[in-house]
């Protein structure tokens, strides 16, 4: 399941990105833009918010981060789980 929401976030990001360079179907461009920047918006207040527990990752923290902004708390929950 997690997967799958991971495929979400970065079909989300990626369509985002696409629309920035050429019409989409629908006019889907503005939606996912604004879509995409709340996204990585809200995931960079969870970064702040759980930087205690996305430090925990065992990785370099600077990839954290990055995979914190990209996913959130599909990222740092299992960070949470571990160390519980």
């Amino acid at each position: 399941m997690t997967t799958i929401l991971k495929g979400g976030c970065l079909a989300i990001y990626l369509l985002a990105l696409v629309g920035l360079f050429t019409p989409l179907p629908f006019g889907a461009e503005t939606p996912l833009l604004y879509t995409a920047l709340f996204l990585l918006a809200a995931h960079l207040l969870e970064a702040v918010a759980m930087f205690r527990i996305v430090s925990r990752y065992p990785g370099p923290l600077a990839t954290s981060l990055i995979l914190t902004l990209l996913f959130g708390f599909l990222h740092w929950w299992p960070l949470r789980q571990q160390a519980a």
